[in-house]
């Protein structure tokens, strides 16, 4: 059969097209994710609801997203990586409308558990650049595909500021509804479906297993803090997580065609940037979620700015036109110096930008400065960790095992969510009746969010270094022996005992 031309190789405008349309979806899905959050404070007047039935309105979308993405992700390198983009981007298109047409508070949660399914868009789409573009465009055109995820949300932030303090809060998903279905056709038009496929039969036990198991985890991380973390409820559910993500981990094990391939996930060239990721989410959520409270802060704290919803968001934006700016500058110094030492340098960049947090959180430039500074280590992380799973992970599993990456994010930012509400809520003071955080919660906030980022650091330097790529099923690089295969070998070595006892050996 004769080879298809890369995209970039030729191939028209559509061809030239797929990067920008890809990265545009990956905006979007940031942008859907982050929009509520300034409406939260006034939507339980707005939906006549409770403050805590509209909390789900932002963990509908957590949990979904997290159980969606690995799910998804398997679904594309099985049946069509654009087959299942197409429905990803569908699916948070059609929750942008049941949003912005209803106030039931019930079926706006269930919208938000739609848009949720946007999450496998980042993972997929990295797929489908590794298997259409030619090498020399990989690693610049993975490193924008990743940072996505942190410019949509600088740039959500602002754009829903806008339309609550200026028109009715359905217009937001009416603008969010427009841009969906605009990069749902896009990416119709100029993504092709890719040749790469994983043959076999869908793990639907496996999928319910992690979906369970997951659900318990980070419902109980998510609310932990409104239900108390010694009640019973959140006990009862961090002990189904473990139990079910145990007899879940021995079933994929047994498995002939597992949901995630756990003998290769177990290898340190796979395992490690997972647990970067992980860090990493922790470290970025705490840069976003802390400087919004911050600079909100009143006046009489000593500290605070008293800024305007559309003020806050403003503050934000610079991180997103960092990370679009310098997703270029980390792929280069991938190809340079290799994906691990651009990734320990984006968990030292963010360390150092929390210590410029610590000492100086109360002049507005410090702030944007200190942030900024955080913003760039994560375009250095967040660029790195998909570029280490591609040269780690066979070909025709790189949509599964990017999934499962992205998922090591969400649960890394929602376990930030929950550290930094619970040091928050620990340091506070009062003034003239409004209780509010004080400096020194912030700032250990910070020092938490800075050490986890030293971690991450750490274990980055931990994974083996290769800068030898992972062969392309029937492409360049056919044939050749790459570190995914020296992976799969030392991440079945463990569990090649555990694997004959299933299987009755």
């Amino acid at each position: 059969m004769a080879p298809v031309p890369a995209v970039g190789d030729g191939g028209g405008p559509r061809a030239r097209l797929t990067v920008p349309v890809l990265a545009f979806g990956g905006i979007l899905m940031a942008v859907t994710q982050t929009v509520v959050v300034p409406l939260l404070p006034d939507l339980p007047r707005l939906t006549g609801s409770s403050p805590g039935a509209v909390s789900w309105l932002v963990t509908a979308t957590l949990l979904s997203g997290a159980v969606l993405t690995p799910v998804l992700g398997r679904a594309g390198d099985m049946y069509g990586k654009r087959r299942v983009l197409l429905l990803a981007l569908g699916l948070m298109a059609g929750g942008s409308v049941l949003c912005a047409l209803t106030s039931d508070i019930r079926l706006l949660i269930a919208a938000r558990a739609l848009q949720g399914a946007s999450a496998a868009v980042v993972p997929l789409s990295i797929s489908i650049l590794r298997d259409e573009l030619p090498p020399r465009r990989t690693a610049s055109a993975v490193a924008l595909m990743s940072s996505t995820v942190g410019i949509g949300a600088a740039l959500g932030l602002p754009l829903a500021a806008l339309v609550v303090q200026y028109a009715d809060w359905h217009a937001m998903f009416w603008v969010t509804a427009a841009l969906s279905t605009a990069g749902l056709l896009l990416a119709r038009w100029a993504v092709r479906e890719s040749p790469v496929r994983s043959p076999g039969r869908f793990d639907t036990w496996g999928a319910l297993g992690l979906a369970a198991g997951l659900v318990c985890l980070l419902l109980a991380v998510s609310q932990g803090g409104q239900w108390g973390w010694g009640s019973g409820p959140v006990l009862g559910l961090f002990a189904g997580a473990v139990v079910i993500l145990t007899v879940w981990w021995r079933t994929q094990l047994r498995a002939e065609q597992p949901l995630v391939d756990l003998r290769l996930a177990s290898g340190r060239r796979v395992a490690l940037p997972h647990l970067t990721a992980l860090l990493a989410g922790f470290a970025f959520y705490a840069n976003s979620l802390v400087t919004a409270q911050l600079v909100r802060a009143p006046a009489e704290s000593g500290y605070g700015l008293e800024l305007s919803i559309v003020a806050t968001g403003l503050c934000l934006l610079p991180n997103g036109v960092i990370m679009l700016a310098l997703s270029p500058v980390s792929a280069r110094v991938s190809t340079a110096r290799g994906p691990r030492v651009t990734l320990a340098l984006g968990g030292a960049a963010m360390a150092l930008g929390y210590a410029v947090r610590i000492v100086d959180s109360r002049e507005l430039w410090v702030i944007v400065l200190g942030a900024a500074i955080v913003a760039t280590g994560t375009t250095f992380a967040y660029s790195a960790l998909p570029t280490l799973i591609l040269r780690a992970v066979p070909v025709e599993q790189t949509a599964s095992a990017n999934g499962v990456n992205v998922l090591m994010r969400t649960i890394g930012q929602s376990v930030s969510s929950a550290a930094v509400a619970a040091v928050l809520v620990r340091h506070t003071a009062s003034a003239a009746g409004t209780e509010f955080p004080t400096l020194g919660g912030y700032r250990l906030a910070f020092a938490l969010a800075g050490t986890v980022a030293l971690v991450g650091c750490a274990v980055a330097l931990a994974i083996p270094s290769d800068t030898a790529q992972a062969p392309r099923a029937g492409g360049r690089n056919a044939g050749r022996e790459g570190p995914a295969q020296e992976t799969a070998r030392e991440g079945s070595r463990p569990w090649r005992r555990f694997a004959r006892r299933g299987r009755g050996a």
